[in-house]
């Protein structure tokens, strides 16, 4: 057996082998083949996105082409112009960057070509608010949203019918060109369609289960939203004919980068288990499960570190005033649920470097994690009623900060179980 004599140090290791399986990089040049003969466009947004045309153009040399990503998420290309805006509720830059990707989308002929780089991230950064819906309106129900505790499949099911951009909008303002869809998924299930909202898949959902599941989180739309949803938005139905044809390619996911993490575990003389690449919830209650789990490992006796892996995305629903996000949430829940166990340890983090609104990846709890709260004066119980998991480990140290990643795979959680 390795000897693990920095546990905290392990998780945070197999957390960077996650994203690096993930940077574009490593994982865009091997779906791109030969470049296309004549005019070929990049187009895309995401917080992946400029990596991505950052990899395209590694391969190809300097392209034409426009991607929008989230602040401070640029990176050097060439000839591929990088747009930035905000992330996760849309903002004014995000509008007029996709106005502009879209004049570029429907200058396209059908002898052209077009490579399309879809990330996550994408839902909030391609913002066309539909004909009667403001900015400002669509920013709220975003707020409002993300607030509630609502699963992100929803969210995204009626982002699409309140876009001119979402659910295929963009493939169609692509046709008659050629279109090549490069996705990094961040979806539990890698649906296409559920991928930044899916700009280049059609929308079978439609108004009426938009205003059913806004009604079923008790979040109320804005009065122009709602009057939209009302008269039935205007959806793109799967089987429009400028869709037919459209190549959308997963070139890395959630599921290759806990892969990625369980074969550095295992070549530690770890035991792994992959409890799931798509797990979703509220955070607190995933965190009590696992930790409940590793708890009767535990009791069972191990002979050997055994390390519990999954993916997915939890939710946070606000109760208290505090700074969160779903991640940090997740292990100070963990740590309220381990009450210092003295042989089990925790690591939530996002992939892309933001957990939340806040610019952390996560954090990690160990035995002692509890009683550095306390020997500040700060309860962690109180801090998870608060819903200020990221005020609680930045207090004592134990956040995971990584800076942009570049990529976003979703969350990667572990507990590893110490003999």
């Amino acid at each position: 057996m390795a000897e693990l004599s920095d546990p905290n140090a392990f998780l945070r290791m197999l957390f960077a082998e996650a994203v690096t399986r993930a940077d574009p990089m490593r994982c865009v040049p091997d779906h791109l083949g030969p470049k296309p003969e004549g005019r070929c466009v990049v187009l895309g947004a995401g917080k992946a996105s400029a990596r991505m045309a950052e990899a395209v153009e590694a391969a190809w040399g300097p392209m034409e082409g426009f991607v929008i990503t989230r602040y401070g998420y640029d990176r050097p290309t060439r000839g591929i112009e990088i747009a930035q805006a905000a992330h996760p509720v849309p903002d004014a830059a995000g509008v007029a960057a996709t106005r502009r990707l879209l004049s570029k989308a429907q200058d396209l002929t059908a002898d052209d070509t077009c490579i399309m780089l879809i990330s996550g991230g994408g839902s909030a950064l391609l913002c066309a608010p539909a004909e009667g819906i403001t900015l400002e309106d669509k920013q709220a129900l975003a707020a409002d949203m993300l607030a509630s505790g609502m699963p992100i499949g929803d969210i995204n099911g009626i982002r699409k019918e309140l876009s001119a951009v979402k659910g295929g909008r963009l493939a169609a303002a692509v046709h008659p060109a050629q279109l090549r869809v490069l996705m990094i998924s961040d979806v539990p299930g890698d649906a296409p369609g559920d991928i930044a909202s899916g700009p280049t898949v059609g929308h079978a959902g439609n108004a009426a289960l938009a205003l059913e599941t806004l009604a079923n989180w008790r979040v109320t739309p804005p009065p122009s939203i709602a009057a939209f949803l009302t008269a039935g938005g205007t959806p793109l139905n799967v089987q429009d004919p400028r869709l037919a044809g459209v190549e959308n390619i997963i070139v890395a996911a959630p599921s290759h980068s806990l892969k990625a993490a369980a074969d550095l575990a295992m070549d530690h003389g770890v035991e792994v288990r992959i409890l799931g690449d798509d797990l979703e919830g509220e955070a607190r209650d995933l965190a009590a499960q696992q930790a409940q789990l590793a708890v009767d490992l535990s009791a069972a006796g191990v002979d050997r570190p055994v390390l519990l892996l999954s993916g997915g995305e939890c939710t946070v629903t606000r109760r208290g005033a505090g700074v969160g996000g779903p991640n940090a949430e997740f292990v100070l829940a963990a740590a309220v649920a381990l009450q210092g166990h003295p042989k089990i340890h925790v690591i939530a983090c996002d992939t892309d470097g933001v957990d939340g609104a806040a610019e952390v990846a996560g954090a990690v709890a160990d035995p002692t994690t509890l009683a550095l709260g306390e020997a500040m004066g700060i309860s962690a119980q109180a801090q998870l009623t608060e819903n200020n998991a990221h005020g609680f480990f930045e207090a004592i140290g134990a956040q995971v900060v990584t800076g942009p990643t570049m990529t976003n795979v979703n969350d990667f959680r572990a507990l590893l179980v110490m003999p």
